[in-house]
């Protein structure tokens, strides 16, 4: 299994972001969450078109921690079905892959 992973996580504004990134990075559950600017978001949400600003996380994990990273976001969102979803790495440089190994811990560890 390919075990490296980045996951897309909106947030309502920045300092939602930035709260749960440090909780993801603290527990080691992400070697790095990056907090990308705000932007806008139109969704359909309880039968209605939605339009509102949000911001974006890209977590940086292992594929064996989606569980984890999932429920602790979820635990940690203000929403009541916050984003969250995963895309594999399929590669890049062997260094930046090994440091996500080494920064994060699963329970196997």
């Amino acid at each position: 299994m390919n075990d490296y992973v980045l996951l897309y996580v909106t947030c309502p504004d920045k300092a939602t972001a930035c709260r749960i990134g440090r909780v993801l990075v603290d527990k080691r559950l992400a070697a790095c969450v990056n907090v990308h600017g705000g932007h806008t978001a139109i969704y359909r949400w309880d039968g209605d078109v939605q339009e509102g600003e949000e911001t974006a996380m890209t977590v940086k994990t292992r594929a064996s921690l989606i569980g984890q990273v999932n429920q602790t976001v979820r635990a940690e969102h203000p929403d009541d079905v916050p984003c969250v979803v995963s895309l594999p790495i399929q590669g890049g440089n062997p260094d930046f892959l090994s440091w996500i190994i080494r920064e994060t811990r699963d329970d196997d560890d």
